[in-house]
């Protein structure tokens, strides 16, 4: 095997180049999905990642590599070689089953090479590796020359000969005798979408009917909005914080909240195990890698609403202060002032006037009471003009008998 000249150069940057179906979906912060593990995660090699010593083998020496392997996501995967006679080249890889394994060699045992990427750094650490395969004193370079080695051998048929460093060989026989014909493990399957990426409406109602498509058995929500804003159950109105497959929710927006906008993104993420198969795709060939350890890779998904503000109600006008509100039917007039109740028959009787106040503009001198003084000066006069003429008579036979 040959290393490409170039192939010391670690990759400094997130490939962005993916699977078709997950690039058209991931736009702009919409619906963004990445293939499950099982349905062929891509990736690309630039550079290695850690070094091994040298082997001595049957068919030449040749360098040990650990190779990183980065997915769109940023997630960096360790891989072995498993096409020991291609060169590697900075390429795009897809993931594939080992059915379709397309390097030289017969590949004829892989499930003992999965054994090996279970058994062995760096999925075992050192230490550990050290206390199992009974080789002490072993270190790193050591134990990843001595891993990649035992895989080609099962790989390629590969064998070591005499020169290599005695930990380097006592670890590789330890594992060629020790693989066994273990099966690989299934990987699980990881998929997220919600749908549309994005709605609009006004304040006051609830904006969109969002779907959500995932392999996981729940995903869990989060929203970044105004206060007041939250996310519902299209159905019930009641808040929710997380959605299962094919599950639905909207995003509500309280009546009076100003014009603005929110985001809901998601999440998952699922361990994927060692003895990932990757090709190279492309007209060039490259080495064929396959995983080394196992991670953790994630898929994020997400929408944006934007509203603009509702309508508000008019409000009522108001009574002018100048106006004066008119009398109901059922309202009782006033007396004008100009009018004089009579007084009832408990108060002063018809033939009883009133006394007379001392001070002047006394009180006013009903009708019955000026009856009563015109009869009282009528008498009086009567009685004076009497008084007058028996005076005046007396006066008279007076001055006869004088005669």
């Amino acid at each position: 095997m040959t290393i490409h000249p170039h192939s010391a150069t670690r990759r400094t940057r997130v490939v962005t180049k993916f699977a078709a179906t997950a690039a058209a979906a991931a736009l702009a912060f919409g619906v963004s999905t990445m293939p499950a593990y099982a349905d062929g995660a891509i990736g690309n090699y630039e550079g290695n990642g850690e070094n091994g010593l040298k082997v001595q083998t049957t068919k030449g020496e040749v360098g040990t590599t650990l190779f990183d392997l980065v997915l769109e996501d940023g997630t960096v995967l360790k891989t072995y070689c498993i096409d020991f006679e291609t060169n590697i080249r900075k390429a795009e890889y897809q993931e594939d089953d080992w059915e379709t394994y397309p390097g030289k060699g017969e590949f004829s045992q892989p499930a003992k090479v999965h054994w090996i990427l279970q058994n062995s750094y760096p999925q075992v650490d050192v230490a550990t590796l050290a206390q199992q395969s009974g080789v002490a004193g072993l270190n790193q370079k050591q134990a990843l020359a001595g891993t990649q080695a035992a895989i080609w051998h099962f790989s390629n048929g590969i064998e070591l000969k005499d020169g290599n460093n005695a930990n380097v060989q006592a670890l590789y026989d330890y594992l060629v005798e020790n693989a066994v014909d273990e099966p690989q493990t299934a990987e699980p399957n990881i998929s997220l979408s919600i749908s549309p990426a994005s709605a609009e409406g006004t304040a006051g109602e609830t904006i969109g009917e969002f779907t959500v498509e995932t392999t996981a058995e729940s995903v869990p929500l989060t929203l970044e909005g105004p206060e007041g804003v939250e996310l519902v159950d299209l159905e019930t109105g009641e808040p929710v914080e997380s959605v299962g497959n094919g599950g639905t929710f909207g995003i509500a927006v309280p009546e009076g909240t100003e014009p603005g906008s929110a985001t809901v993104s998601a999440s998952v993420s699922t361990e994927v195990h060692a003895g990932r198969l990757f090709r190279g795709t492309g007209n060039k060939p490259t080495q064929t890698l396959i995983t080394a350890e196992k991670g953790e890779v994630s898929v994020d998904a997400g929408v944006s609403v934007n509203w603009t503000a509702g309508s508000q109600p008019s409000p009522s006008p108001s009574p002018s202060p100048s106006e004066t509100p008119s009398p109901t039917p059922s309202d009782t007039p006033s007396p004008s002032p100009s009018e004089t109740p009579s007084p009832s028959p408990s108060e002063t009787p018809d033939d009883q006037a009133p006394p007379e106040d001392e001070d002047e503009g006394g009180l006013p001198v009903t009708g019955a009471a000026i009856g009563g003084l015109v009869a009282a000066a009528v008498a009086a006069l009567g009685t004076g003009g009497a008084a007058m003429y028996l005076s005046r008579k007396r006066r008279s036979s007076s001055a006869d008998s004088a005669e």
